[in-house]
């Protein structure tokens, strides 16, 4: 059975299509799912496109946020999602949530964590004036950005800062780094330290692209 993956999205969905174009149906890989906060996001045409099912959960929809959580969770449950990747998902879990999926749910942030968790985390950084940048992918716990990191990567920041580019080459690591994410925890090659839970090992056998 292929290892099943869902994507939670709130926008576009760029990281969703980079998602399809490398590991959805590749690698033991299926995306079964894609849900979303939002019911005008670009990323769900991007799904169907790909013939994957689809799923609005709005807030709007249900009496408070845990009502939409608990849905959510139902739908991805029902969906057998054995991985949970919030690729560009916008808004806050509720905690019951993330305890439901703890170990099966990760996420992309557009800084390289600790450091500037929450929104606009590129401005974040060059407001601070750091010289590099990057990306994490990172399992999600019930804080903003604080799980455990499973993938970094980072680039010097060019002069002059145009946030624009700097955006794009963000976007360009984004799209490199969380479906190499993907595919290394559907072959089992990521683990949490038992001893120490902030640790994540991974296996280094051959990473190169297929």
């Amino acid at each position: 059975m292929p290892f099943s993956v869902a994507v939670l999205i709130s926008g576009a969905g760029t990281n969703l299509q980079a998602l399809l174009d490398t590991v959805h149906r590749r690698h033991g890989i299926e995306i079964v799912a894609v849900g979303s906060s939002n019911s005008s996001a670009g990323g769900l045409m991007r799904a169907e496109r790909a013939r994957v099912s689809t799923a609005v959960f709005s807030i709007a929809d249900h009496p408070d946020r845990a009502a939409r959580d608990r849905a959510l969770g139902d739908w991805l449950e029902a969906n057998s999602a054995q991985l949970v990747v919030l690729a560009g998902f916008m808004e806050l879990l509720d905690p019951t949530l993330v305890r439901r999926f703890a170990g099966r749910m990760i996420n992309v942030h557009p800084a390289l964590l600790p450091a500037f968790p929450g929104v606009r985390a590129i401005e974040q950084a060059l407001d601070y004036g750091v010289k590099v940048i990057g990306v994490t992918v990172h399992f999600v716990d019930e804080g903003v950005d604080t799980g455990p990191i499973i993938l970094q990567e980072c680039f010097e920041l060019p002069y002059p800062r145009d946030i624009a580019e700097i955006e794009q080459r963000v976007h360009a690591v984004e799209h490199r780094l969380l479906p190499r994410a993907v595919r290394l925890i559907a072959e089992g090659r990521v683990r949490i330290d038992k001893t120490n839970p902030r640790l994540v090992h991974i296996d280094q056998r051959d990473d190169a692209p297929h």
